[in-house]
C-alpha cells in the first residue's frame, strides 16, 4: 500500500513510503481509498494536527511522520464485519493512503462508524462514514471537494446568526477566495434582509475572483487593512496570517466584537501565540456547533440543513470551480505541495483518483 507521510515538524516534507496491508482482526474491514479531494483545508488538518488532534486519526507507526486526513470515497475490498460488505462503497474521512483498515458499527441504514479504540476519543463527525452508490466521477469529486468545506461555511453562518453577529455591523472574512471563505460569503448573502456588511478580504492576485463572487459588499485586499471601517465587527479568520491579525486587530480594536480563527492557509505565517489589541482569538471548532444544533432541533436536522445548502452553492460551482483530476499517491504529492506553498489558483479544485 502507497500512503503519503507528512514531516509533522515541517509541514511542507512530504514522501511517498510502501507498507504491507495489515492481516485483518474479527470485526474489521479494509476499504480501498478510490477518489478523493485535496484542499487548503488538508494543510490546515497538518498545521493543526498536533493542537487540534487531527494527526491522531491514523496514527502512521513513524516518529515524526503524519497522515493528512482527506475527505472522499472508499471500496470495501475485504470484509470480516457483519456492518460492510465487500463491493460496498462509503464516503468520510480517510487518511492519505491506498487503504484504511478499520472497525464498522452500524449507525441506522445509512451510517457506519468506525469504532476503532483510538478514535473513541475523538469528534463523531469524523468517524461516520455514509453508504453510497458509486456516481459519477465529476459528482463524486464535487461531493469530495466541497461538502466538507461547505459545511463548515453553513455552520459558521448559522453561528454568526445563533450570537446575533455579536451586534457587529459588519464581518470580515478572511482569505476569502478559499473555498470555505467563499462559502461563508454566499451563505451570509442569501439572508434577507441582510443583517451585517460582508467584507471579503484576499490577495492582490485573487481580489478579482472574489468580487466575481457577487456575495460581498466590499472586498479589500492585505494591503488595505487599514481602510476597513471602524463599526462594530466580526473577523473570520481562514488563513491564519499573523501580520494580517495584528493590523486588523490593531485597526479596529475596540470595534472588534469577535475574532474567530477556523483556518491556517497561510500556516507559514502563523503564530500561536500573540499580543493582540481587542479582543482574544477564539478558535471555531465546526463539530461543537453540530451538537449544539443536536441538542437544540433534534437528531438529523442540521445534518439535513447541511446538505441541502452545500448542494444549493454547489450548483453554481461552474461559476467558480475548475476541476481538476489527477491519478495516483505520487500525483497528490506534488498537488498538496502547491497547496502548502500557496502556489494554487483559487478557481482550481484539485480531485485524485487511485
Amino acid at each position: 500500500m502507497q500512503r503519503l507521510l507528512v514531516d509533522q515538524g515541517d509541514i511542507t516534507r512530504t514522501k511517498v513510503d510502501s507498507v504491507d496491508s495489515p492481516a485483518l482482526a474479527d470485526g474489521q474491514a479494509r476499504v480501498a481509498l478510490r477518489r478523493f479531494a485535496l484542499t487548503a483545508n488538508n494543510v490546515t488538518y497538518a498545521a493543526a494536527g498536533h493542537v487540534i488532534g487531527y494527526w491522531k486519526f491514523f496514527p502512521s507507526g513513524v516518529d515524526g511522520q503524519g497522515l493528512v486526513p482527506v475527505w472522499g470515497f472508499g471500496e470495501v475490498v475485504e470484509s470480516r464485519s457483519e456492518a460492510l460488505a465487500v463491493s460496498e462503497r462509503v464516503y468520510g474521512f480517510f487518511p492519505l493512503a491506498g487503504e484504511l483498515v478499520m472497525f464498522p458499527k452500524a449507525v441506522g441504514e445509512a451510517v457506519v462508524e468506525d469504532a476503532a479504540p483510538h478514535r473513541a476519543d475523538l469528534p463523531p463527525v469524523y468517524n461516520r462514514y455514509v453508504r453510497s452508490v458509486a456516481g459519477a466521477a465529476h459528482d463524486e469529486g464535487l461531493q469530495a471537494l466541497l461538502q466538507p468545506l461547505l459545511a463548515t461555511s453553513y455552520l459558521l453562518c448559522d453561528w454568526l446568526q445563533d450570537n446575533d453577529f455579536f451586534e457587529a455591523e459588519q464581518v470580515i472574512v478572511g482569505s476569502a477566495s478559499s473555498k470555505t471563505g467563499l462559502g461563508l460569503c454566499k451563505f451570509l448573502a442569501e439572508i434577507s434582509p441582510r443583517p451585517v456588511r460582508i467584507v471579503g478580504l484576499t490577495s492582490q492576485g485573487n481580489a478579482a475572483f472574489v468580487k466575481g463572487l457577487g456575495a460581498c459588499d466590499s472586498v479589500l485586499t492585505y494591503d488595505r487593512i487599514e481602510d476597513l471601517d471602524t463599526v462594530p465587527s466580526v473577523y473570520v479568520d481562514m488563513a491564519g496570517n499573523a501580520d494580517v491579525k495584528v493590523r486588523l486587530h490593531a485597526h479596529l480594536d475596540r470595534h472588534l466584537r469577535h475574532s474567530s480563527a477556523v483556518g491556517t492557509s497561510h500556516w507559514d505565517r502563523f503564530q500561536p501565540r500573540q499580543e493582540l489589541a481587542g479582543p482574544r482569538p477564539q478558535f471555531f471548532f465546526a463539530p461543537a456547533q453540530i451538537e449544539k444544533r443536536r441538542a437544540d432541533w433534534g437528531p438529523g436536522v442540521i445534518e439535513r440543513r447541511i446538505g441541502a445548502a452545500w448542494k444549493r452553492i454547489a450548483g453554481e460551482a461552474g461559476e467558480w470551480l475548475d476541476l481538476r483530476t489527477h491519478t495516483g499517491i505520487a500525483v497528490a504529492a506534488g498537488v498538496y505541495d502547491d497547496l502548502a506553498q500557496g502556489r494554487a489558483a483559487p478557481r482550481d479544485g484539485h480531485v485524485i483518483e487511485l
